[in-house]
């Protein structure tokens, strides 16, 4: 219940040794003491990311309600990069069990490990990973989902998600999951923005902004989020045989729509 940088770059490093500059600089960005005096709270599931929420001074306006029944697949545009999937595991998890399609590395945080299932969000997906989404899915407990699988963009002026990945609707049309959307409402710093460009412009296959997404849910303190829950879409709505990714663009037109 701890997060310890210079042991997580130690254990990265072919030298293990980490420069201090180096280590000054993320534990900085990090926000390591200001986390740590969270987590050794030791709260875990829904109540962590209750607290967390509380402890961070993010307040929500909740707009439409989450549907009773279910299982159901809930997507959302993915604005943030932090106070975005805390805020909807909270908000979803008072209506019943739900876990979240998230980066991997998350499972390092121990009281959000209950509620994540692992994806591995810049290299190929093992073996291991393909069958707990696969698990996920068949199971009876909720799934969250964000399609772009990285955080929203800058192009031209306008922050949105880059493209949906098709994988949460094929999997909800083989369980028979009806699909609810949510518009989440909300930007990150300009700097965030800038690093997504410089990422762009070198062609770099690692999220270079990744490396800043903690600095921003600490720059998100005593901001109020506005979230817009939209009606369920019955998976039987949607042809298996079409055009899969066609559709997947009309569900998110409709999440941004909302």
């Amino acid at each position: 219940m701890k997060l310890d940088i210079k042991s997580m770059l130690e254990k990265r490093s072919r030298k293990g040794r980490v420069p201090r500059l180096l280590l000054w600089y993320l534990r900085r960005l990090f926000h390591e003491d200001f986390v740590n005096c969270f987590l050794e709270k030791g709260y875990s599931g829904l109540e962590f990311c209750d607290k967390a929420l509380d402890y961070i001074g993010v307040t929500l306006q909740v707009e439409g309600e989450i549907p009773d029944g279910g299982p159901y697949t809930f997507v959302s545009n993915h604005p943030l990069g932090g106070a975005d999937g805390l805020a909807l595991l909270s908000v979803i998890g008072k209506k019943g069990d739900v876990m979240l399609l998230a980066n991997d590395f998350l499972t390092n945080l121990e009281g959000l490990r209950p509620m994540i299932v692992p994806v591995n969000k810049i290299g190929m997906q093992s073996r291991t990973l393909k069958q707990g989404i696969d698990n996920a899915y068949s199971g009876s407990t909720h799934i969250l989902d964000f399609p772009a699988g990285q955080v929203s963009r800058r192009n031209h002026g306008v922050i949105a998600d880059r493209r949906w990945s098709k994988t949460f609707l094929v999997k909800s049309i083989e369980t028979h999951r009806d699909i609810v959307p949510i518009h989440f409402y909300g930007t990150n710093s300009r700097r965030f923005y800038r690093m997504g460009r410089i990422q762009q412009i070198l062609k770099l296959k690692f999220p270079l902004g990744m490396i800043f997404l903690p600095d921003e849910i600490y720059r998100s303190q005593g901001k109020t989020y506005r979230m817009v829950i939209g009606r369920p879409i019955p998976w039987d709505s949607f042809d298996r045989n079409g055009d899969i990714n066609r559709q997947v663009e009309q569900i998110k037109n409709i999440t941004y729509s909302l």
